[in-house]
């Protein structure tokens, strides 16, 4: 067995890990302890990695198959590895509460962050239990959402890219890459099976088979209704950090108060279609 420690952050997500070595390759014991880990806890929280991209993207190939994003910011050269710089972050799209690439017909089953070069202050990370957003809503509103379907675009993602000067790509190519596509509103989780919520402010446009009154109204509820702080956690970044969350389950949120470069390495893994 592993000798992994194991700090949880809060009751109700996040918790931070020791006693592995993430540049090397896992024994079936870590792999599982960490994988049995992330079930119970959402995200979990790596310090002190001194990893090469190429060790990341091995660590993650052994969570999963990693996914390719359809696309992705300019500053990457491996198209398994995203490369996020920024030094003026406030509204570019990560200071929302979101998952990863819902626009996919296949979502990422999770995401692996590190950190590579961080402001002097801020830039920490928050992140909230989709579990728990929808534990926490009343018994007659889980009985509505129960049911619904929502549709994801990539439009609004793509635009807030471009507009800050960090992707390339043409819009109306992306657009009829990555068609707009429906999630439930409520998913569930195919290891836990617990349910939870599946809409963002980044991707997610409308309710299906509601009218526009009442999607004006249900559905900023929803998006708002996650930033509870019940419902969180916040990770304070440090040289050699690495956090790995659920992106079935877990939403997070870059906190926007810095003017300094900020780097991270981020690999997604695949998953199978959220139901």
């Amino acid at each position: 067995m592993s000798a992994l420690a194991i700090r949880p952050l809060t009751p109700t997500v996040g918790a931070e890990i020791y006693g592995v070595d993430l540049s090397r390759p896992l024994s079936h014991g870590e792999v599982d302890a960490i994988e049995e880990a992330l079930l119970a806890h959402g995200v979990l929280f790596f310090r002190s990695q001194d990893i090469t991209p190429a060790q990341q993207i091995a660590f993650a190939r052994q969570m999963g198959p990693v996914s390719v994003p359809p696309f992705a910011p300019k500053y990457g050269t491996d198209p398994e590895l995203i490369v996020l710089d920024q030094v003026s972050p406030k509204g570019e799209g990560a200071d929302e509460w979101h998952s990863d690439n819902t626009f996919m017909a296949e979502p990422p089953m999770g995401s692996i962050l590190k950190a590579v070069q961080l402001p002097t202050y801020g830039g920490d990370t928050c992140f909230a239990s989709m579990y728990a957003a929808y534990e926490g809503l009343s018994p007659a509103l889980r009985d509505l959402v129960d049911g619904l379907r929502a549709v994801h675009d990539i439009t609004k993602p793509m635009r807030k890219a471009i507009a800050g000067g960090h992707a390339k790509f043409d819009l109306a190519t992306m657009q009829e890459r990555c068609p707009p596509v429906e999630h439930p509103v409520v998913v569930t989780h195919p290891e836990t099976g617990r349910r939870g919520l599946f809409v963002n402010r980044n991707a997610t446009t409308q309710l299906v088979g509601l009218s526009e009154r009442e999607n004006d109204v249900l559905l900023p509820f929803l998006f708002d209704h996650v930033r509870s702080p019940e419902y969180q956690c916040r990770f304070h970044w440090e040289p050699g950090s690495m956090a790995f969350w659920d992106n079935r389950c877990v939403q997070h949120y870059a906190v926007a108060d810095y003017a300094e470069r900020r780097v991270m390495h981020r690999v997604t893994i695949a998953g199978p279609p959220v139901r």
